[in-house]
């Protein structure tokens, strides 16, 4: 028997423990495919998952961590051979099953898809959830008609993992990006992602005071919801979309229909955990050729397993900056 080094979660006294602990093979859970995981990455979800909010994790010890990449070690599937590249994203993976925050994972190969070329595993760690969640934001928003002649994209919650990499994929691809955050000390960050403009938080974050307002946003990527989406709804230009894909800002929703009936807007829902595997495939491939990986860069950080559960917290305030790279070589 082999072992791996793994962030395990204990349920203690009503408490959850984190403890870096060496772990039998014996225990991963089935599947076809056995993964040496070399990232991982920290999203809002495994910040819940690791101050266990949510009843996302409902048996204990668990192993956290919904995205990794890494390189196949065994595979009982003919679609994938030992040393294939892989990436995984969602599937609950790292909530009803073991995750990513250990040296080796085990997982059915439906879930993987192979990473493209021009990514490392880092640099897919880099982009993780939040990136493949602003990657399916921007095309469900481009197949609604988005095109940079339209006008100013909005996107809130700029700071944070989606939002930094919808500003910079969106800049990339021409638009003229308004980037709305709490922390205005940020600024020069989010414009050296690509952001035109700065939208102070508080701006949108009012309930919305008449049901339609000023015609401004071409579309938007919401990562915060509540008043947030419910104001954006009211600025949409006439059959603007507005792709959802977050509720920092709460899960209510307090809006009036007359945008859908006056203006035809479209509320777009993003779903990255279920996603099927053909828009997985999709969605990778245009991150690869249109996200600058030299602004990716900029936004990451890099730390070792043992820092992730003093972060979670942090996650969950909204001070984490960009995205969490988790090395699992230290």
């Amino acid at each position: 028997m082999s072992t791996f080094r793994a962030l395990v979660l204990h349920e203690e006294a009503g408490k959850i423990v984190p403890r870096l602990e060496s772990v039998d093979d014996s225990r991963l859970p089935a599947g076809e495919v056995t993964v040496a995981v070399e990232y991982s990455t920290l999203n809002y979800k495994d910040g819940m998952v690791l101050q266990g909010q949510g009843r996302l994790v409902r048996q204990y010890p668990h192993v956290p961590g919904i995205d990794f990449a890494g390189t196949v070690e065994r595979s009982d599937s003919p679609e994938f051979r030992a040393g294939d590249p892989v990436i995984l994203t969602g599937w609950r993976v790292g909530e009803s099953q073991w995750g990513g925050y250990a040296e080796r994972a085990r997982v059915k190969a439906d879930y993987l898809v192979r990473r493209p070329e021009r990514l490392s595993a880092r640099q897919a760690m880099a982009i993780g959830t939040a990136g493949f969640t602003a990657m399916l934001a921007t095309i469900a928003l481009e197949r609604h008609g988005l095109a940079p002649a339209n006008g100013e994209v909005l996107v809130t919650g700029a700071g944070g993992g989606v939002g930094s990499i919808a500003v910079a994929l969106l800049a990339a691809l021409g638009y003229r990006v308004a980037a709305s955050t709490g922390r205005p000390e940020l600024r020069d960050y989010l414009e050296g992602l690509g952001a035109a403009e700065l939208i102070e938080r508080a701006a949108l974050a009012a309930p919305p005071s008449r049901p339609l307002d000023r015609e401004r946003w071409a579309g938007a990527i919401d990562a915060v919801g509540g008043n947030t989406l419910a104001t954006i709804l009211t600025q949409l230009k006439y059959r603007a979309s507005v792709a959802a894909c977050g509720l920092a800002g709460g899960s209510e929703l307090p809006a009036s229909v007359l945008p859908f009936l006056l203006r035809g807007v479209n509320l777009l829902g993003i779903d990255s955990v279920m996603c099927p595997r053909d828009e997985r495939t999709l969605a990778w491939d245009r991150l690869a050729r249109d996200l600058p990986l030299d602004r990716l860069d900029r936004m990451t950080e890099i730390v070792a397993l043992a820092g992730l559960p003093a972060l979670a917290p942090r996650i969950l305030r909204g001070e984490v900056r960009g995205r969490i790279v988790v090395s699992l070589a230290n």
